[in-house]
């Protein structure tokens, strides 16, 4: 990663406040979270997190400044002055005693945090809690459940009050910081600058300088100067040169789409893709699309558009090439193992829905998860609940053609089978290894049977939740091998809405089981003809 300083630098780097923590081929996962013991943990109290929120955001303890407190140890003066300085201690409602050796409760955490980051919901809390009431109170969960740093103990019931455990300070932390070195300005500020080392020279600096100077002051054709496309240019150039898929640059209105991806909603053949060895490559034609309905498959390589070739293309213009307004045609030229073959799509806008749950006639639920997103996050344990509630004979979830998405959706449908602070990943980056567990109690039983179904179309996320499943021995896994997307990104968002998605690390399965480039592989192993879903009737087999 980029070396991170507080120091002032001559050419800050300004980051929208947005962490979007995701697990997909064409989104994000940010950094892990530490290893936690699995005992009780100790409660925190109040000015404990005050210090650790204050020196984990990287805000200098003021020395000096006026408090209204009688009762503030002189070691917790410089965070309390710096916390009553950005308005994050109202949620305290002290007057003269503050009680720091108090224990602080999960919404007094988030509401302390909010007032660091000067943060405000997007939205009004959409989700009525009876334990949240002020309108402090809904503010601060608005932003911890927009932002993923808290999630609900159950259905209407936040645990406003519930005690902060010493783990649960630490989850909250790094979820906040992202594990970035950052530094927030003025309250007033709606950026977080995060100020890059200002090392004397950059590979090649002085040519690129003298290049730039001298095409500016001595090219013929001035108007063909192009000083915001030379400068994107340039970093496509250096992130390109990784050779690694992954780590891609996307300009302003790329970075749009990919938000806006995230938010359940594409237009265009509707298929996620990546580029493999240099070819722009179908991962997973989403359900009910354009692509999908032409009889697009994973692994099918896109050789050109209209008669356009992609070859030596970068990633965002193969893509962009592909991409479409909606009722214009796609002549696409694919290559599947091995055969040439032209197929023509009509692009559509693709509204993509996270889940969806049927019955079948023998009262087994079919659970298909289409993709780790927002929904998936907080509604997905519910509506498992109530399927547990029917009593089914066996819970069928299919993660065949499912790309991945957000990191919390993966925690919380591996939650819903699993024990409470189960492992579910392990991650490795360039400091040390860590692990994810899960946060909740399981909502269905271990003694109903659960059969995964994945193919060659289920990557990152879905191959996690695969992975852990099978590692726990909680399900079986039927199909084909899956995608073997095992490396972890981050999303860094600048403020000309450009962004940068960066590989910080590598994911495998609880048991250590590597998964970049080789996958998942089921405990029965059955592709399906052209005609039949033999792999649903083989899972469906399996439940008696």
């Amino acid at each position: 990663m980029l070396p991170f300083s507080r120091s002032h630098a001559r050419h800050p780097v300004t980051f929208v406040r947005r962490a979007t923590v995701v697990l997909s081929l064409v989104s994000l996962l940010g950094s892990s979270l530490p290893v936690h013991a699995f005992a009780a943990s100790e409660s925190v109290s109040r000015g404990s997190f005050l210090r650790s929120a204050i020196n984990a955001l990287g805000l200098d303890p003021a020395s000096e400044g006026t408090i209204p407190y009688t009762d503030v140890p002189e070691a917790f003066l410089p965070y309390v002055r710096t916390a009553g300085q950005h308005g994050a201690l109202a949620v305290f409602n002290a007057s003269t005693t503050i009680n720091l050796q108090r224990t602080i409760t999960r919404g007094e955490a988030i509401a302390v945090l909010a007032g660091l980051l000067n943060a405000t919901p997007s939205a009004a809390l959409a989700k009525d809690f009876k334990d949240v009431n002020t309108q402090i109170q809904r503010d601060s969960v608005a932003i911890a459940l927009e932002r993923h740093w808290m999630r609900a103990i159950r259905g209407t019931t936040f645990g406003w009050s519930r005690a902060l455990r010493s783990t649960d300070e630490k989850m909250l932390l790094r979820k906040v910081t992202q594990s970035l070195g950052v530094t927030v300005l003025s309250p007033d500020s709606q950026v977080i600058r995060v100020d890059i080392d200002q090392r004397e020279a950059y590979p090649k600096e002085d040519i690129l300088r003298t290049v730039w100077d001298l095409l500016e002051q001595e090219y013929l054709y001035n108007d063909r100067i192009d000083s915001e496309g030379a400068g994107y240019g340039s970093i496509d150039g250096l992130v390109n040169s990784l050779d690694d898929p992954y780590t891609v640059f996307f300009k302003p209105s790329s970075n749009k789409d990919f938000q806006t991806q995230l938010q359940g909603e594409v237009t265009g053949i509707g298929a996620q893709v990546e580029q493999v060895s240099g070819v722009l490559t179908i991962v997973a034609p989403l359900t009910g699309s354009p692509a999908q309905k032409a009889g697009l498959k994973p692994g099918d390589q896109i050789l050109s558009v209209n008669g356009e070739s992609l070859d030596g293309l970068s990633y965002e213009d193969a893509v962009s090439k592909v991409r479409g307004p909606k009722g214009s045609t796609a002549n696409l030229h694919i290559r599947r193992d091995g055969d040439d073959m032209n197929v023509t799509v009509v692009r559509d806008t693709v509204r993509v829905d996270d889940f969806t749950v049927t019955t079948t006639n023998n009262d087994v639920a079919v659970v298909a998860l289409q993709q780790f997103g927002q929904l998936t996050d907080s509604e997905f344990r519910t509506k498992m609940a109530e399927v547990a509630k029917t009593s089914p004979r066996g819970i069928i979830l299919d993660l065949r053609n499912n790309p991945g998405g957000l990191l919390d959706a993966a925690g919380v449908v591996t939650s819903a089978f699993l024990p409470v602070r189960s492992t579910y990943v392990q991650i490795i980056s360039k400091s040390d290894t860590t692990e994810e567990y899960t946060l909740d109690e399981p909502v269905v039983p271990s003694s109903i049977p659960l059969i995964v179904l994945i193919n060659k179309g289920s990557a990152s996320a879905a191959e996690i939740v695969a992975g852990a499943l099978q590692d726990s021995g909680r399900a079986t896994l039927v199909g084909e091998t899956t995608f073997g997307k095992g490396t972890v990104q981050q999303l860094l968002e600048f403020n000309d809405g450009s962004s940068l998605k960066m590989t910080i690390a590598e994911w495998r399965t609880p048991k250590g089981r590597k998964i970049d480039g080789v996958g998942v592989k089921p405990d029965l192993e059955v592709v399906n003809s052209e005609t039949g879903d033999e792999q649903m009737d083989r899972a469906l087999g399996l439940i008696h």
